[in-house]
Order: structure tokens, then sequence, then C-alpha cells
């Protein structure tokens, strides 16, 4: 239950101390303003004193008359003065503390049940830069930051209509961290922003740290290797899916953006694909398809064709594959499955070690891997240039690392083990996988099945941006979406 502000003044601090117990961050300092006894708290490093003296005490520090008790002072600095002082009421510690964890400075009065607050937020962030994850040639150089308010801050920038609007909601029982949904209600299904709303506020979680933690309580329970939520880390990508009638979540600390709904062709397009030629975006696009079916299906083609249809390969190729598997202690199979975990592992120790040394990592596996394992015999060299065009083919679509690296180890193993047959059944199950998921009642694969306009106008392929901007692609467009994710 909610424990509701006294009017003492020290039973309201005595009870904010035993709350934060002996918190060395805790700022607290008694002063006397216009005759009453009052209490200013803050934590030191969410707050700026400086701040909080040039707003208050400047204007309260004149000697206009005085108050008689607490209360009037509260009415006077609210309605009477031009202090620029936060407009929501704080009349519980619950609240109170919400205002102080947020970096504000609150202002407790004697004789006043009621406290007030004020923006003096210091708050060290990250600066504004550019994005690691998502590379482009051209656009905007902005990435999120770690601080949700500048993260907010960029988005409205960015869209600037009446119709967008920006909800706060809070989600971790022990973090009680905000998170913010933002949509245009213009083009926004109401089905859709009312559905996730309702699973945001549902969302049980311990602690919420990133926006990934909420995934889960979006999507749909069942096991599936694609996911139904895409995440980014520029402003302008998020922009462009708020004007699709799209939803962008927002964690505070983290500066991965989640969009709602997401499908599958949008893990093959990318902000230049806007910015360039339509023969040359749809060019690229088809590459990128290529470089997924290459990454998950080539190894265990390669091993399925060489251990069960040798014939369908060129002699002189197949000469070359049977000599470098003979100077092997390894069987093919085996051998293939070890080289990419033997990758996933090199990937995995340059991605957690620090960067100066990181880069040795490359280094060090080319001289053993590829130079070492292959002039002893341990793994031979066609092995070895197949798992790389794959982990190459991989990166050009890193939004499907998970699900690809995964499926291409199924892959080996089904076609190492089953042959032909288990290529293919493993195929139409992935195939049926992807075409029987839905992200927040559109079908997954949208637009490219069922079939349409948007197919052919910005699917695989994309026409000039003269015949886009007639009719704009808009969330709303397409079938489904009747509030089948909604809750009761």
């Amino acid at each position: 239950m909610q424990k509701p502000l006294g009017t003492d003044l020290r039973q309201n601090l005595a009870d904010l101390n035993e709350m934060f117990g002996s918190s060395m961050d805790l700022y607290t300092k008694q002063l006397c303003i216009r005759g009453v006894r009052c209490a200013v708290c803050m934590f030191d490093g969410l707050s700026s004193t400086e701040k909080l003296w040039v707003i208050l005490l400047d204007a309260l520090s004149r000697p206009e008359g005085k108050e008689e008790n607490g209360w009037q002072l509260y009415q006077h600095i609210l309605y009477g003065t031009d202090i620029p002082a936060e407009s929501g009421e704080i009349a519980d510690f619950e609240e109170l503390t919400r205002r102080l964890t947020a970096g504000m400075a609150v202002l407790l009065l004697d004789g006043s049940c009621k406290a007030i607050a004020f923006s003096t937020q210091s708050m060290q962030a990250r600066s504004v830069q550019e994005p690691s994850g998502e590379g482009n040639i051209r656009g905007s150089r902005e990435g999120f930051t770690d601080l949700l308010r500048i993260n907010v801050s960029l988005l409205r920038r960015l869209v600037r209509r009446e119709s967008f609007v920006i909800e706060l909601l809070r989600a971790g029982e022990r973090t009680n961290t905000e998170v913010v949904l933002c949509y245009d209600k213009a083009v926004a299904r109401q089905e859709l922003i009312d559905s996730v709303r309702q699973k945001l506020q549902r969302a049980k979680l311990p602690l919420l740290l990133d926006s990934g933690y909420l995934a889960p309580f979006l999507q749909k329970s069942g096991f599936g290797f694609f996911s139904e939520v895409g995440y980014t880390e520029r402003p302008a990508t998020a922009c462009a899916k708020i004007c699709e009638g799209k939803l962008v979540v927002l964690v505070n600390g983290s500066p991965f953006a989640m969009v709602l709904p997401y499908f599958f062709t949008e893990h093959f397009q990318s902000l230049d694909d806007y910015a360039s030629k339509a023969y040359f975006c749809s060019f690229i696009r088809l590459l990128k398809y290529l470089a997924f079916a290459l990454a998950v299906l080539l190894p265990g083609c390669f091993v399925c064709a060489v251990q069960y249809t040798p014939e369908l390969l060129p002699p002189q190729l197949l000469y070359k594959i049977a000599a470098a598997e003979r100077a092997t202690p390894w069987p093919l199979f085996l051998e293939m499955v070890l080289v990419i975990l033997l990758l996933e592992i090199i990937r995995e120790a340059g991605l957690r070690l620090p960067k100066p040394i990181g880069h040795s990592v490359g280094l060090v596996a080319a001289l053993i891997v590829g130079d070492a394992a292959v002039g002893a015999s341990i793994l031979s060299t066609p092995v070895l240039i197949i798992a790389a065009l794959t982990s190459i083919s991989t990166f050009v679509i890193p939004s499907l690392y998970e699900p690809v690296t995964v499926l291409r180890i199924l892959f080996v193993f089904a076609g190492g083990m089953l042959g032909p047959a288990g290529i293919v059944a493993l195929f139409v199950v992935m195939l049926f996988s992807i075409c029987g998921m839905e992200s927040f009642g559109f079908p997954y694969t949208s637009p490219l099945a069922p079939f349409g306009m948007g197919s052919v106008r910005d699917g695989v392929l994309r026409v000039s941006l003269k015949s886009l901007a007639k009719h704009p692609f808009e969330v709303s467009d397409l079938p489904g979406g009747e509030g089948q994710d909604a809750e009761p």
C-alpha cells in the first residue's frame, strides 16, 4: 500500500531515511524559506545542486513576506511564482522515490502533505554517436544512447506531428525501469496499440536492463527460430517505422529500440535502400537473400553432396575434395561441425575480449586455423573455405545471426546423417515455420505473402521513390492485425 506523505517534516525525513537506509548518495538539507521549515532531497550524481539553487533560492530568498504554514508556501511556489516546478503532485513516498531516482530534486515542506519536484537532472550519459551495429553509407549518423530522455528527444525531433504519442510505463519489480511506448495514433491501429500496452503492463520481471527482456512477454508463446520483434539503434530507422504505423518501445538504459510488429523481409532492408537507385537497391536485396541461403544451406548441402550424391560435383572438384579428405583424420560431417563450432568460438572470443586484445584474435585464428591446421592435415582446405564463406554471408544479415547459426548446424546434421531427404525435410520445416508465424496478428511474411501490391512495390525488389511516394506503405494496409493479440 502506498504510504502518504505527512504534514510533519521531521517524520517525513525520518521515513525517507528509513527507506533508503544509510545511502551515501542521498543528499538532504534543511532550510527555512519565507518562514517555513523545508528540506531539499536529491541523489548526488543524478541531480545538480547548482541548478536547484539557481531555480529556487534566488526567487524565494527575496523578502516579499512570510507564509503562515507549509501549505500556503506550497500553493505560492506552484501558482504564485514563475519557478519552473514540475506540475505533477507528490503525495506519497512511492511517487517521491520515482522523482528522486529520475534525477529530480524534491522540496518537502513542514505543514504540507504534498512535495514539489524540480527538474535539476545532471546525469552523466554516453553522447550521441554513430551506432556500431548498423552501418550505412548515407543518412543520419545519430544513434540511440543509454539515457531515455535523450532517446525520446531524438525521436521527437524527427517525428514533428501532433499525432505522435509517447506513453510512459514502468516494468521491473526491483528496478522500476521506465519504458516508453511511441507511436503515431493517426496511422497505427488502435487494436495493436491496446494489445502492446496491455502486454507491457502485464510483463512481470524482477529487473529490466534491456529492451530484449520484454520480447518474450510481447511475442506469442511457443518455440520459434525467428523473432517477431526487431531492434534498431538508429532514430532515423525508428522514425521510419513509426511513420509506417508501427510501434517503437524504448527502455531506459538501453540503446536498442524495439520495433513492433517486425516482418521477415525487414531483415534484408536498410536505410541505404531508399537513398540509392531502385535497380541497385533491388540488386543488393537479392544479394542479401542469396547470402541468407548460402549461410543456412551451403555447409549442409556440401556435406550431403560429397557423401551421398558425389556424381553432382564436377570430377576435378571431387578429386580435390577426396584428396584433401584422405589426408585428414576426421570424417567430412564431423569436420564441418568442428570448423563451424571453432569459428563461433573465435567470434565469441573476439566479441567479449577488450578491443585492443580482440583484434589479435582474428590474426591468431588465421595463423592457427587457416595455416597451421591445414599444414598439419588436421583440417581440409575445402571445408575451411565453405565454413568461411558461410560466415561471411552471415555478416551480410547481422539481425539474423542467431537463427542462421543454429539452422546451419542443423542442416549439417540433416545432410550428413539423412542425406538429401534430411535437407529437403528440414528446409520444408523451416519454410513452414516462417510462413506460419504471425507478428501481432500480421503475417510474418508480409508483404510477400499474402501476395499484394506491396510485394511488387517494396518487397524483394523496390520501385522508384516517386512510385512509392504516391502511396506510402502502412501497416494498416496489410491483412490481419485485427486485435488477435489483444488480451481480454
